[in-house]
């Protein structure tokens, strides 16, 4: 049975007038000159920070097959390899408990271009590194500069772009990992054959390139309407709404409904609360959030992802696949793959609830990763290649199921926290994801490498812990505008000035939803 939240959110969402105005409004996206350029400089500037995070992920995998690396640092296996895998998401870990701050205090543009300054030295750093610590600290630096942009990115997607493209984009954005995955698998397989160190330090100078596309592109995007609104700069916010949202007429009865919405409910929570961080364990609402946010930020690392993202080549060699190119060929077919299934999953977000989309990724990662674990079984038995072959056949069902849920992540996230929470919010999504990411990376080459496919068990019995939580801890955010969204848990403290003000300041525009209703 579904949680009674449902039943909250569904009467909240007939309140909304804006969602009325949305629906009315039929124009695609790419007959409105000024949205259309706002989404082609939000490709290069905003959806492609998530790529420099893939393609870390990707370029690992690619040089544990490269022999002149593997020779370079002494040949890293075990706790050391785990190290320098975790070492990103160690660095993460350090940089968030500030990104809230930066995010708040200078805005979603800027915390996207301070993430790309330091992501800029950590590749320089990288790729000119002539030992293991050199090496480890550019990583660590590499790390530290992901969450910035990550945070930035996905709220700029949430609180600028038109409402009705919202959760598609936010799910792309967060597919681009699997273009930076991509990228990297075909750099590491071309310079695979070279015999010297250019055939890890070229995969690691082509880092820089994401990075660089943000800093030039960023200037050509505005900054979140709500967050200048959070400014007493609500002049401007009503600007950027009038020529993206309105393709510039003034008059758009969805603009003024829009822009009284955000204005009444930003300013509610501003009045409301101190922005501190214990106010994310103060009321019920808050704690629940607070929780829902842990569990996406570690089931997105816990799920057994973690085992292929980061060690392909050693999950392959369990069943016999031991040639390096063979594996980098495998690395490279599966990122492509996902990118296919998790972009169409993207598209999904506006047929599917939410919770409907998670329910079936994580039940099917279940019954999947269960049939990957006893086809290794019974390779490590008889050495059947036939076991073999399912293995990898079975890796690319699981991540069929685990790309559904895969671009709802920021999503969700910005759906669940209200503005003057979601900086918050995202954050802690991220610190659980990469603190779950540094444990797994370091845990999972030693239990590889000591027990085998017995260490898949784990997995197996995690992911049905996972999916009985998600039953019953997640909520529908489908439907309801992010304004209305902020009212998702009514707990003690439901913020009656703000829906007051919000009341007002729909009787000040109802002559504009009259004449649009017309």
């Amino acid at each position: 049975m579904a949680p009674a939240v449902r039943t909250d959110v569904a009467a909240v969402a007939s309140e909304s007038e804006v969602r009325r105005l949305i629906d009315l409004d039929t124009t695609p996206w790419y007959q409105r000159p000024n949205l259309r350029r706002l989404y082609f400089a939000l490709v290069p500037a905003v959806l492609g920070v998530e790529m420099t995070s893939g393609y870390d992920g990707s370029i690992m995998n690619g040089l544990q097959a490269v022999k002149p690396w593997l020779d370079y640092f002494g040949n890293p296996n075990g706790a050391l390899l785990g190290l320098i895998s975790a070492a990103f998401s160690i660095g993460a870990v350090i940089a968030l408990p500030v990104v809230p701050y930066v995010n708040d205090r200078f805005g979603r543009k800027h915390s996207i271009t301070i993430g790309s300054a330091i992501l800029l030295v950590g590749v320089i750093i990288q790729t000119a590194s002539i030992n293991v610590a050199m090496f480890l600290v550019a990583r660590i630096l590499l790390g530290m500069g992901i969450p910035f942009c990550i945070s930035g990115a996905s709220q700029l997607i949430a609180e600028l772009t038109y409402p009705r493209h919202t959760a598609v984009l936010n799910g792309l954005f967060n597919e681009s990992w699997y273009v930076g995955a991509i990228i990297a698998a075909g750099v590491t397989l071309g310079t695979f054959s070279m015999p010297n160190d250019w055939s890890w330090r070229i995969p690691s100078l082509l880092q820089i390139v994401p990075s660089i596309l943000q800093v030039v592109f960023i200037w050509f995007i505005p900054e979140s309407p709500r967050w200048l609104v959070s400014r007493d700069r609500s002049e401007e916010a009503f600007e950027i709404l009038v020529k993206y949202h309105g393709e510039g007429d003034r008059d758009s009865a969805l603009v003024a409904a829009e822009f009284a919405e955000i204005q009444a409910t930003v300013r509610g929570e501003m009045e409301n609360s101190k922005r501190r961080w214990v106010e994310l364990v103060q009321t019920p609402g808050n704690r629940r959030r607070t929780l829902i946010a842990a569990c996406v930020g570690m089931f997105s690392q816990w799920s057994g992802n973690g085992l292929v993202s980061y060690y392909l080549a050693k999950v392959l060699a369990t069943v016999g696949i031991t040639d390096r190119r063979k594996q980098n060929q495998i690395n490279l077919g599966l990122t492509c793959w996902n990118l296919i299934t998790g972009v169409t999953a993207a598209f999904l977000t506006k047929k599917l609830n939410r919770r409907t989309q998670y329910l079936i990724a994580f039940i099917g990662m279940t019954v999947v990763f269960a049939c990957w674990t006893g086809a290794s079984a019974d390779y490590a038995k008889t050495q059947n290649q036939q076991a073999a072959g399912a293995v990898v056949g079975m890796i690319f069902v699981y991540y069929l199921f685990y790309t559904i849920m895969h671009p709802l992540t920021y999503v969700f996230i910005t759906e669940v926290f209200p503005f003057v929470h979601r900086a918050k919010g995202v954050a802690l999504t991220q610190t659980f994801s990469r603190g779950g990411s540094a444990f797994n990376q370091f845990v999972n080459p030693i239990g590889i490498q000591d027990i085998g496919w017995k260490f898949y068990i784990v997995y197996v019995v995690w992911l049905a812990v996972e999916t009985t939580i998600i039953w019953f801890l997640y909520p529908e955010t489908k439907g309801p505008t992010l304004e209305e969204l902020g009212r998702l848990f009514e707990d003690e403290n439901p913020m009656a000035k703000g829906r007051l003000d919000l009341e007002k300041a729909d009787d000040d525009c109802s002559v504009h939803i009259e004449q649009a209703t017309k």
